[in-house]
């Protein structure tokens, strides 16, 4: 008998993978490339350019600056570090979540029905991770790539380490699926903690995928900003509609996921529509500006999105943005 690992694994690999066979790879070439140690050329250095890579002799004799291009290795390694926070655990769109859809009181902090309390600790936004996650590491793998996970909670957080293979990816699956220890404190998630463990296990230069729903304060742009100094970077968040448009619902009790705040909310005044409107608004230009000023690609996954037509998005402003 299989195991709930292997089947979303299997249904990934046919409903999702096989889809994006050749869309997002060729035969020789990726579409996230590796470093490699053997000198190919010299060329003129543009202000996108690592400098590290400067040849100085070079830009010495010729008075102005040079940088090394190296025949690249397509083998790469790629980390995925994954928000488990409570607040991915919100979600409307295709009936995942299974609760009454709500929004957050002020931008930062996503709320939910208090019945919801208890839900399904992979509903919503956790579920999309999940498989977002999944997905990435059979597409990297399939190319004889290491993929390695971090698990983040304030609690609880699980290192697996980098390899290949599609078991590896079996037991990433088993990792992602399996339930946590029941959440004892009532603090947002500390995602500049987050990094900072990313950066301290990720010591080869690689491809990080940094997926959140970067609630809270903007304190872990530093931290964003070193781990891109050493690796390409992107950073995924994943939303929900309901987080960005409040539906009208009349007087509803809402629960802040993270810390137990509880408010009384008329989703049917206006006003308070248009308020709410405006803080979600600069909230996601304060987020998306601060992901940028990192050094970091920054993409957003709706929970109503198609994950195939997400991807193939992602991997073609990816290779615009390099070019």
């Amino acid at each position: 008998m299989t195991t709930a690992p292997d089947r979303l694994l299997r249904r990934l690999e046919w409903q999702v993978v096989r889809r994006l066979d050749g869309r997002l790879q060729g035969a020789y070439r990726t579409v996230f490339r590796g470093t490699g140690i053997d000198f190919a050329d010299l060329r003129g250095y543009t202000p996108e350019d690592d400098v590290r890579h400067i040849d100085w002799n070079v830009t010495a004799r010729l008075d102005e600056p040079y940088v090394r291009q190296y025949t690249e290795d397509r083998e790469l390694t790629a980390w995925l570090v994954l928000d488990r926070s409570a607040s991915m655990r919100f979600g409307t769109a295709s009936g995942r979540a299974g609760s009454v859809p709500t929004s957050p009181e002020r931008a930062g902090r996503r709320k939910r029905p208090a019945s919801a309390e208890g839900g399904d600790a992979e509903g919503g936004k956790a579920s999309v991770v999940t498989e977002l996650a999944v997905c990435l590491a059979r597409l990297f793998t399939q190319g004889g790539n290491r993929v390695g996970a971090i698990l983040y909670d304030n609690q609880v957080h699980r290192v697996v380490p980098a390899r290949t293979g599609r078991n590896h990816v079996l037991h990433l699956t088993h990792e992602l699926t399996r339930d946590g220890p029941a959440r004892a404190d009532r603090r947002p998630t500390d995602l500049a903690a987050m990094l900072h463990l990313a950066a301290s296990t990720a010591r080869r230069r690689g491809l990080v995928f940094v997926v959140s729903d970067f609630i809270g304060d903007l304190d872990w742009e530093p931290a964003l900003t070193r781990l891109a100094m050493r690796h390409e970077v992107v950073a995924i968040r994943v939303v929900d509609p309901a987080e960005l448009d409040l539906p009208d619902l009349g007087l509803v009790l809402v629960e802040d996921a993270e810390t137990g705040e509880q408010l009384l909310a008329d989703t049917s005044d206006p006003l308070f529509r248009r308020r709410l409107r405006a803080e979600v608004d600069a909230r996601e230009f304060a987020v998306t500006g601060a992901i940028r000023r990192a050094g970091a690609a920054a993409h957003r996954l709706g929970t109503d999105q198609d994950l195939v037509t997400a991807l193939v998005e992602m991997a073609q402003r990816s290779k615009r943005r390099r070019a």
